[in-house]
């Protein structure tokens, strides 16, 4: 979702007279995420601060609204600052996390509780000091967005919706979606042009919810039968010799049944995941830009599901093929290894755990730079293309307003993982 956010919301400051477009080559950008993917690797991870600048000014300056372009004023610098200065916040979160490994009874669980909750709060506490870093990074017409409103209210707000899509077993994630928007819309501005969001949590929650149901009905059979093992009778089977098989089914009858039926639930649950991925996010996608307002500009989505299902097909395509290479490599290199280093030798299990940590990070920086070469770019160019804008004269009205805010937000967002586009 922060993929098309800035895009979308600076849509809402055009005119409906054109159509607004994507015009960004596509090999410029394969060009930016896998230069990105090397220095990432040789910099461990350093650069990324200098990717996420590129790639924002890469979509923000070839994303045009009536023939003008946005234009992104942040820098590297300013997120690695950010950064830096969220790890002095959230260290001594994690130093709480690390003393609850003790065995401290009742007051290292209380510690453990609260340092999860604090977690929480702060995920949501930074992703909207990020929001508001971008949107004052967001520039248009030579005017910048901004938004307003107090962090810990939005936080607390988030926590208790959050909390109630947890415990409906994320039934209620339509309603939650739509809470949060609206408190992040009506903060939103366009110099001094307010937004609101008109979404409803209801014509989300009718579109969702089959989709939802059918995908949530494996997983809770794969838990409830996870739940009915003796797992102490299986770990006694486990230690004693002979056909363990046999062994796990005479200490706790059924077992082996209840085994395949997990494994049936797991596959089938990712299987309806990746049915149903592409279009539950075409449906998100269309329903929170349609619900889109600045004052009375309104912004409306076009963008067909079959789109976002080949935007996706394209890079399981694509995944395969680096899978099958990469395993490949894999091969060549043990063999290489084993003709060349002794069996058992201290050089030849060197050899093989440094080239399968290497796998492993070649994996992980392959599969998230087609991900954002792939999925990321199309959808946000068929996000920008499907975007209709009702009369926008009062834009030219508009006046600046706003500041550009602290990158703190976006060093926490960081920090914690949960960072985006």
């Amino acid at each position: 979702m922060a993929v098309a956010e800035a895009g979308t919301v600076a849509g809402a400051a055009s005119g409906g007279a054109r159509p607004v477009r994507f015009i960004g080559p596509e090999k410029d950008y394969w060009r930016i995420v896998v230069r990105g993917a090397i220095l990432l690797m040789v910099t461990l991870g350093l650069y990324r601060f200098w990717l996420a600048t590129d790639i924002r000014r890469f979509l923000w300056a070839n994303t045009e609204i009536e023939g003008e372009s946005l234009e992104y004023s942040g820098t590297a610098l300013e997120l690695l600052q950010g950064f830096l200065f969220a790890i002095a916040l959230i260290l001594p979160i994690y130093t709480v996390f690390t003393i609850t490994v003790l065995d401290l009874g009742a007051f290292g669980n209380f510690l453990s509780f609260s340092a999860v909750l604090l977690l929480v709060f702060m995920s949501q506490y930074g992703i909207y000091l990020a929001r508001r870093y971008r949107l004052t990074r967001t520039v248009f017409r030579g005017l910048r967005f901004h938004q307003t409103g107090n962090a810990v209210h939005y936080s607390f707000c988030a926590v208790w919706w959050w909390g109630w899509t947890v415990l409906t077993l994320g039934f209620a994630y339509p309603f939650t979606r739509a809470a949060l928007e609206r408190f992040k819309m009506r903060n939103t501005y366009y110099g001094d042009l307010q937004g609101r969001f008109e979404g409803s949590g209801w014509h989300l929650f009718v579109r969702g919810f089959l989709m939802w149901l059918l995908a949530l009905i494996p997983i809770l059979i794969m838990a409830g039968s996870i739940l009915s093992l003796d797992w102490s009778a299986i770990g006694g089977a486990l230690r004693g010799g002979g056909d363990v098989a046999a062994r796990i089914e005479r200490a706790s009858p059924g077992t082996l049944t209840t085994f395949g039926l997990v494994i049936v639930s797991f596959v089938t649950a990712l299987v309806f995941a990746g049915l149903f991925l592409p279009a539950f996010h075409a449906i998100v996608m269309r329903w929170w830009i349609n619900g889109i307002r600045f004052g009375e500009i309104a912004v409306k989505s076009h963008l067909r599901t079959r789109d976002v299902y080949f935007a996706y097909l394209r890079f399981i395509g694509y995944f395969l093929a680096f899978v099958t290479v990469l395993l490949i490599g894999i091969f060549f290199g043990l063999v290489f290894v084993g003709a060349f280093a002794p069996d058992d030798s201290i050089l030849s299990e060197f050899l093989t755990v440094a080239m399968m940590v290497g796998a492993y990070v070649v994996f992980m920086l392959g599969t998230i730079t087609l991900f954002n070469a792939i999925v990321t770019l199309s959808v946000w160019r068929l996000t920008a293309a499907s975007i209709e804008l009702s009369d926008t004269a009062p834009i030219a009205r508009v006046k600046a307003a706003g500041d550009a805010s602290s990158p703190l937000g976006e060093g926490i967002a960081d920090v914690l993982n949960i960072g985006g586009i």
